[in-house]
């Protein structure tokens, strides 16, 4: 179990030092601001849509590594899948840090379960979730910043 955790924190820190689709998106159809008040992260998502499929997606800010990781494999993950699988996926990663639960679907979760250590530490569930709100006010557009609390 200790070579698991090492692995996902290796995962965690890989994204934080060099994270994926990071920086703006030009020309984007819409856009969403998230903050955690809590320790002060602050995330920019940026969308395009092909239709109601994500075909590409950037964020922008800063925040702590679990944040800033978090922001880069939800980039990842949601690229190219529907507006409905990553609502869906919102609500599976969400479900993943905040239950006890040790069933998880690592098919349908992929890389994102690295993540899953992070319900034993409350406070850093804020950090990890803050990009998937935000993402969700993205879907909204209603220029409202998306925040953990």
């Amino acid at each position: 179990m200790n070579d698991l955790r090492e692995l996902y924190q290796e995962v965690i820190l890989d994204h934080n030092k060099q994270p994926r689709n990071f920086g703006k998106l030009e020309q984007a159809n819409c856009h969403a601001e998230g903050y955690n008040p809590l320790c002060g992260d602050r995330l920019n998502i940026w969308m395009n849509f092909n239709g109601d499929v994500i075909a590409d997606v950037n964020f922008l800010g800063s925040g702590c590594a679990i944040s800033t990781a978090s922001a880069s494999l939800m980039t990842d993950a949601v690229k190219g899948k529907t507006i409905d699988e990553a609502q869906k996926l919102c609500e599976r990663f969400k479900d993943m840090i905040t239950s006890d639960t040790e069933e998880l679907d690592s098919v349908e979760l992929g890389k994102l379960v690295v993540f899953a250590g992070v319900r034993e530490y409350p406070a850093r569930v804020k950090c990890a979730s803050l990009a998937w709100h935000t993402l969700l006010a993205a879907f909204k557009d209603n220029n409202q910043i998306a925040t953990t609390e």
